[in-house]
Parts: structure tokens; C-alpha cells; sequence
């Protein structure tokens, strides 16, 4: 009797999580080899195969069970087993035609349940790898301080110009490949937990391949920065070495910085602050606009004491660096407690450190907007005055956003903490892009 062959099913399918499914009209053809006992059509991957307390096979305890219950019974049973199974087939739908199976055999068009995931291409893997939106900040980093370098803006359109930025373009990248990759590479643990999409957690790149590709790019990176007499400057060879050496302390150990939380935000404010922004201001004046003071011993450091543009830029950036470093760590608490790694947001409270970096946010927007706007009305020429309005509207406006764009957001909730975080990369992004006209 059909009923008799749903009534095990519906007893032992929720047990398996599924829930039972009548069959075709010629029923299933049970096989020896079947790991559900014969009833895979019924139950989709059952972990092991059914049997009664003595180790009888399925089929003695369908007879069993099917001769000492009257029908009614078998009815109410499998009606009531199949409902507490949850959502599934009804057992008056009938198999769709895909699911037929032929003398107990599935046919050509039986959709196979586990489908092997194919791994991604390996560039878009190592694109992922690269942390793109670190990558773009440092892509948009290096032509705005050239821009912002010219002593007229007209003379950035040059030649020697689009050379100096393209020479210190490449190996710059490579240097942020190399940070970022190493920093997934010691993070492997954590980031299973606070952020599994990345490519080693997500297990689309093993360590190995990563390691090969984070040494060829620093190797690559420095070796660039040493190869041209001119183009090599003494700033190109500081921002590098220098965000290479700090990048390193951050990740590995015996220093990995990143367990002490200040040491932690200091080094990114380093690099993010004083040394790409100084570096490559120096850069361009003697590799671009070929400016002793670009070459000669203690160019970076004269360039960050003697040009208020770059000091300026320095001090901006800086700030915001301290920002980004550290709210990255208030959606990651969960794997950072889990690793001992005793982040602000681990020691005073995801709130206290997403409402205090909101507001250093907002208070170095408006204060910056307010010098620019307050500088306009002391310009010498009409141009630098548009430049400077410009730039004092376009800092009150990202300010503005810093601030309405929190007011929705829980800082326990890590989902929109890094939506959050995300945005004020855009501003980041922004922030370089109005930099040229900050005269």
C-alpha cells in the first residue's frame, strides 16, 4: 500500500530534517547501495543509512509497522509527521517531471542536489586580495600631492610631470599589495571570524600563494624606488621604505603592533599622515618640478616644516587617518576578543569609540572648511579665491555627512558599522580629489 510505504518515512524524515514527498506512480526502486536505505528519493543526502534498534534494514520495519496499524492510523501518522517536518513537498504534490525516475534510476534531467563550486579566477581573487579600497586611496594619494606640488597649477600638465606620477604610481601600489596581503596573511584566524568573504579565510587563496605574491611585490616595490637616478627620489625611497618597515612591525611578529592599540593607531596615522603625504609632496618637487629642496639631505622633513601645503595636507590626513584606524576595529570585536587582541573598541565599548571618531570626523571637516572659507576672503587673486571657497564648502558639506550619515547607525551592529566605515573611505576618496585646490 503506498500509505504503508509513507508511514517510515514520515516517522524517521524529520529526524534527517526533510520531510517526505509521494511518490511516482511506479514507485522507487530500491538499491543496495542507496546510503538512505532506498528512500533517496524521498530524502535528500540522509547521513546514514535507516534501521531499527536491532539492525534490521528499513524495509522490516515499513512491513513491521505497515501490518499492525489499521489505515486510519497510518493516514494521521504521516500527515502529522510530514507537518512537524516544516516546509516541504505536501504528500498530495506529485514529483515534478525533472525528479522521474526510470526502473528505479533517476533520469537525464535529475538535478543534481550538490553542485561543486568553482573557484573564482585567480585576478579577481588577488584583485580582492589587494583590499581595492585601500588601493584606491592610494591611487588617488599620488596624483593629487603632484597637482597640489606645482607651484602653478597650470605646470602639473606636463610630461616630465605625468612620468614623475606614473614612476611612483607603480611600486607605491605594490607596497600597499604587500601591507595589506601580510596583514591577511598573520590574520588568517581573525578574519574567519570578522571578515570570512576575504580570499585566505574564504579558502579562494591559500598561504602559500599569498606569501609568494606579497614578497614579489615588496621585492618588486623597492627595487623600483632604488632603479632611476631622478625618478628613484629620496622622497619615492621614504614613503616606501617607510610604510614597508611600519606595515611589517604592524603584522609580525616579535612586534605586530596591532595588539597595542595605540601603537596601533600611530603607526597607520604614520604612514596615512606624515609619510605618503610628506614623501610623495617631495617627490614631485624634484622628480616633476626639479626643486632642490626635493633632493637634497632632509628633503622630506624640509618639505613638512617649510611648505604649509604639505604640512597642511600632513596634518589633514593624519587625523583622518586616526579615524579610519580606528573605527576599522569597532566591527571587528567578535574576532578580535576571540585572539586577544585588545583593540579601544575591545577595551571602552564599541559606542565610545564609534560617537568619539564621529565627532574628531566632523570637527576636522568644519574646522578645515572654516579656515578655507575664512582664507578666501584674504586671496590674492581671484583664482585662488575660487579655490579656496571650493575647498572650505566641499569640507563643510563631507562634515555634514560624517554626521547624518552616523545618525541611523548601531554601533553593535557590525553590518552597519562597516557600511559606515566604508563611506567615509569615500570621503577619504574625495578628500584627494579636492586637494589640488587647496592654495
Amino acid at each position: 500500500m503506498r500509505l504503508a510505504r509513507i508511514l517510515p518515512l514520515a516517522l524517521v524524515g524529520p529526524a534527517c530534517g526533510f520531510s517526505a514527498v509521494r511518490s511516482p506512480a511506479t514507485g522507487p526502486t530500491r538499491t543496495g547501495g542507496d546510503a538512505c536505505g532506498g528512500y533517496s528519493r524521498y530524502y535528500r543526502h540522509c547521513p546514514s543509512p535507516l534501521r531499527d534498534s536491532t539492525g534490521a534494514s528499513s524495509s522490516s520495519v515499513e512491513d513491521d509497522v505497515s501490518s499492525s496499524l489499521p489505515v486510519d492510523a497510518l493516514k494521521s501518522s504521516a500527515v502529522a509527521s510530514a507537518d512537524d517536518a516544516g516546509p516541504g513537498p505536501s504528500l498530495s504534490q506529485d514529483v515534478p517531471p525533472s525528479s522521474a525516475v526510470v526502473n528505479g534510476a533517476p533520469t537525464d534531467n535529475e538535478t543534481t542536489q550538490v553542485v561543486a563550486q568553482q573557484p573564482p579566477p585567480f585576478p579577481i581573487v588577488l584583485w580582492r586580495f589587494t583590499r581595492p579600497h585601500t588601493l584606491i586611496g592610494s591611487a588617488l594619494a599620488i596624483p593629487a600631492l603632484h597637482l597640489l606640488a606645482a607651484p602653478v597649477l597650470s605646470d602639473a600638465f606636463t610630461t616630465t610631470n605625468a612620468i614623475a606620477m606614473l614612476y611612483a604610481m607603480v611600486p607605491s601600489l605594490l607596497m600597499n599589495l604587500y601591507i595589506t596581503g601580510l596583514n591577511q596573511i598573520t590574520d588568517v584566524e581573525i578574519d574567519r571570524v570578522n571578515k570570512p568573504n576575504l580570499p585566505i579565510a574564504a579558502g579562494d587563496l591559500s598561504s602559500q600563494t599569498a606569501t609568494v605574491v606579497v614578497v614579489l611585490a615588496l621585492v618588486a616595490s623597492l627595487t623600483m624606488g632604488a632603479a632611476h637616478p631622478v625618478l628613484g627620489s629620496q622622497g619615492l625611497n621614504v614613503a616606501l621604505w617607510g610604510s614597508g618597515i611600519l606595515g611589517t612591525m604592524y603584522s609580525l611578529r616579535p612586534f605586530r603592533l596591532k595588539r597595542h592599540p595605540l601603537l596601533a593607531a600611530l603607526c597607520i596615522v604614520a604612514v596615512r599622515g606624515t609619510i605618503i603625504n610628506a614623501g610623495f609632496f617631495a617627490h614631485a618637487t624634484a622628480a616633476a618640478y626639479g626643486q632642490a629642496g626635493g633632493t637634497a639631505g632632509g628633503g622630506v622633513l624640509s618639505c613638512l616644516l617649510t611648505d604649509p601645503r604639505c604640512m597642511l595636507s600632513s596634518v589633514f590626513f593624519g587625523v583622518f587617518g586616526i579615524v579610519i584606524a580606528l573605527m576599522k576595529d569597532v566591527p571587528d570585536v567578535a574576532g578580535d576578543e576571540l585572539s586577544n587582541i585588545r583593540s579601544f573598541s575591545v577595551r571602552v565599548g564599541q559606542d565610545r569609540v564609534f560617537k568619539a571618531m564621529r565627532r574628531l570626523l566632523f570637527g576636522l571637516f568644519v574646522t578645515f572648511g572654516a579656515g578655507f572659507l575664512r582664507g578666501a576672503a584674504l586671496a590674492p587673486t581671484k583664482f585662488v579665491m575660487a579655490c579656496r571657497t571650493f575647498v572650505g564648502l566641499a569640507s563643510l558639506a563631507a562634515g555634514f555627512s560624517v554626521r547624518e550619515e552616523a545618525r541611523p547607525v548601531n554601533p553593535k551592529d557590525s553590518g552597519e558599522v562597516y557600511a559606515y566605515y566604508m563611506h567615509l573611505w569615500k570621503l577619504f576618496y574625495l578628500s584627494y580629489l579636492v586637494l589640488p585646490f587647496a592654495r
